[in-house]
């Protein structure tokens, strides 16, 4: 069910998540529920494969204040004898930040010196508030590992723990102190930076930098500064490399001049490394990526779709008299 009105759609203004739902609920409940609160740009359950409702939808309405007034009237009623949860839509990216940043009573601590004790940690960051735990992690022969926890009961005081501590130097060694966190965590936040990361590298160098892909494993950054070397002065290389240090097989090498790129583009561009055609163009952001794509997309529809226009024109039966 949508509007015709696209540009407040592809806005997301107004728009609603929806989850815990029964599975016989349908788009035109869900439209019927919601309706009440104002005008529905769209709505939709979402199905797996077989047409099976996943449990949970969105609603966007035409305008913020009759997305808020739902998600206030809606949140927790009871619906087929489900309890759901009514509130605003999220974008991956802001639910990943979203719990990147969330409160914390756990610590995290390394660069300890070998000689700091559990009753180190107890008595430096007891400064701060009670601490319901405090521990050195050991190898099995009883040898720190310089690194450890430190467990608040109040999430204020671990944060402002954080804060004071990070930096600080203790037995000539400069702690990180940071919120403790689960592996999934950890990724979340490694890939945003990894994601702001290129984002700025791109940004620097607009029409002087070039992205690489296939470049073999065994390629670092002196290889690939040697290989695009002969073109022009290179201000930049670097292979992109995920969290465990191993090459993603892309990377960026930025030039001092425009010239000076596109000739490496037009030299390098499927030229065989080690085993590999190597694949050369200007770096582009995500955004602008995305936008070329969809206007090379809108073209070739538009092609394909003139023969069939043309086609339909030389068919039509003359008018009759």
């Amino acid at each position: 069910m949508y509007s015709d009105d696209c540009s407040i759609r592809k806005s997301e203004t107004g728009n609603v998540f929806i989850k815990n739902l029964d599975k016989a609920l349908d788009h035109q409940a869900l439209h019927e529920t919601f309706s009440a609160f104002g005008n529905i740009l769209s709505c939709k359950v979402a199905t797996d494969p077989s047409g099976q409702s996943k449990g949970y939808g969105y609603v966007q309405f035409d305008n913020e204040e009759s997305a808020h007034t739902a998600i206030e009237k809606l949140n927790g009623m009871v619906l087929n004898d489900k309890q759901v949860f009514v509130g605003p839509f999220l974008r991956k990216q802001e639910r990943e930040s979203s719990t990147a940043n969330s409160k914390f009573n756990n610590v995290f601590v390394k660069n300890l010196s070998e000689s700091t004790t559990d009753d180190d940690l107890k008595k430096i960051f007891g400064e701060f508030g009670t601490i319901t735990s405090a521990v050195v992690m050991r190898d099995d022969e009883g040898k720190s590992k310089c690194f450890g926890f430190a467990n608040f009961e109040n999430a204020d005081d671990a944060a402002r723990a954080v804060e004071e501590l990070n930096g600080k130097k203790y037995n000539e060694k400069e702690w990180y102190v940071g919120k403790a966190q689960k592996k999934s965590e950890r990724e979340i936040e490694l890939k945003l930076k990894f994601e702001q990361s290129v984002k700025e590298t791109i940004d620097r160098y607009q029409g002087l930098n070039l992205y690489v892909k296939y470049l073999d494993d065994g390629i670092g950054d002196d290889k690939l500064k040697e290989l695009f070397s002969p073109f022009g002065t290179i201000t930049s290389c670097k292979v992109m490399r995920d969290p465990k240090g191993v090459s993603r097989g892309s990377g960026f090498v930025a030039f001092s001049t425009p010239e000076e790129a596109n000739t490496a583009l037009m030299e390098m561009n499927g030229t065989m490394v080690v085993s590999k055609p190597l694949y050369v163009a200007l770096a582009e952001r995500k955004e602008d990526r995305r936008a070329r794509l969809q206007a090379q997309f809108s073209q070739m529809r538009a092609v394909a779709m003139a023969p069939s226009v043309v086609l339909s024109m030389l068919t039509q039966p003359e008018n009759q008299a």
